[in-house]
């Protein structure tokens, strides 16, 4: 991406909007610790590790967008990243401001990033998931004829508190009533091909795909694994609690759970999905119970994870188990011309 952010956006009479790579590490860094506490009292998630990596990416100046300063104090930031033809707005957050709100504060950095991304040549296709934030919060700048927004649930089942059912289950194999041609086993490095070709296949078709471009490849689902498996942006990934569900006969991976542990006594379910044939037989049901027992064993609270909230049949599928809606947000798209998928 060769476009140049804009040096200074004025936008109310006490807030300056400057670019980002003007400012330090060190400068940030109490926007972002305060941000790392939101998303653990918000959503139960210690965001610490991604706020390193963050501070890193800011001291090498290398990421584009926006800064906030309330009298010369950063107050807030905003960024974006870039993927060939695509941008990704990662993150948007302020705190602090004596006037202003921090949804506010927040806002007077979005309006010249999405001003800049629309005048960006050669990008095609903006997403953002701005987590910590209710959605319809900044509905009116997302609700052009651009954008497409996708209200998202962020839910949480309390497995400590069904701790002893749970166990009492964990005497009868919780897939006891699929076919006996499938076996379970836990996640290894060789799955990778095999999971991104699941994933792959079963996203054909579906409204995620509209959010997330990278389930339309199977080159975008395997960079998509890649992310969960290697990157704290979505925990850290446990392959001890991540189970695979095969066909005994042919070895095909017809199912699978992969979780990431986010918090203290917390995990996160970051990819659940059957595949087509599949489907029907209580099989997601059974591989987010056998998760649930194993991270219960390991002292596991709490299981989060998100869906999109058109997604009715996983919606369904969550709500039977036992998860409760703990926070509503939105995924925007931008996509400039449609793309078959």
């Amino acid at each position: 991406m060769q476009g140049r952010a804009m040096s200074s956006a004025p936008v109310a009479s006490e807030i300056e909007v400057l670019d980002l790579r003007h400012f330090s590490a060190r400068q940030l860094r109490p926007v972002l610790e305060r941000e790392a506490e939101l998303w653990q009292d918000r959503l139960r998630w210690d965001y610490r590790s991604s706020i390193e990596l963050l501070l890193q990416y800011m001291e090498s100046r290398i990421l584009q967008g926006f800064a906030a300063l309330d009298r010369g104090r950063v107050c807030g930031y905003t960024f974006c990243v870039y993927e060939g033809t695509k941008a990704v707005i990662g993150d948007a957050f302020a705190t602090g401001h004596r006037t202003m709100s921090d949804a506010d504060a927040t806002r007077a950095m979005l309006v010249p990033l999405l001003e800049m991304l629309r005048h960006a040549p050669g990008v095609d296709r903006v997403e953002s998931q701005l987590l910590l934030f209710n959605a319809g919060e900044f509905a009116d700048l997302f609700t052009s004829s651009e954008y497409t927004i996708y209200p998202r649930l962020f839910l949480e089942c309390n497995i400590g508190g069904m701790k002893e059912a749970m166990l009492a289950n964990a005497i009868v194999d919780p897939l006891s009533g699929v076919p006996a041609d499938l076996e379970l086993s836990l996640w290894s490095s060789e799955d990778y091909q095999a999971a991104a070709e699941l994933i792959h296949a079963c996203y054909r078709g579906h409204c995620d795909t509209r959010l997330n471009d990278q389930y339309r490849t199977l080159h975008g689902s395997l960079r998509f694994l890649h992310n969960i498996v290697r990157f704290p942006g979505c925990g850290v990934f446990e392959s001890n609690f991540s189970w695979m569900l095969r066909d005994r006969r042919s070895g095909a991976l017809v199912g699978m759970v992969l979780c990431s542990r986010v918090g203290a006594g917390v995990a996160h379910i970051t990819q659940l999905c059957i595949a087509q044939a599949y489907r029907g037989r209580g099989l997601g049901h059974g591989l987010l119970l056998r998760a649930a027992q194993s991270l219960l064993r390991a002292g596991f609270e709490a299981i989060t994870l998100t869906v999109t909230e058109a997604n009715e049949p996983a919606v369904r599928v969550y709500e039977r188990f036992g998860f409760t809606l703990r926070h509503r947000f939105d995924a925007m798209v931008m996509e400039s011309q449609f793309k078959p998928f």
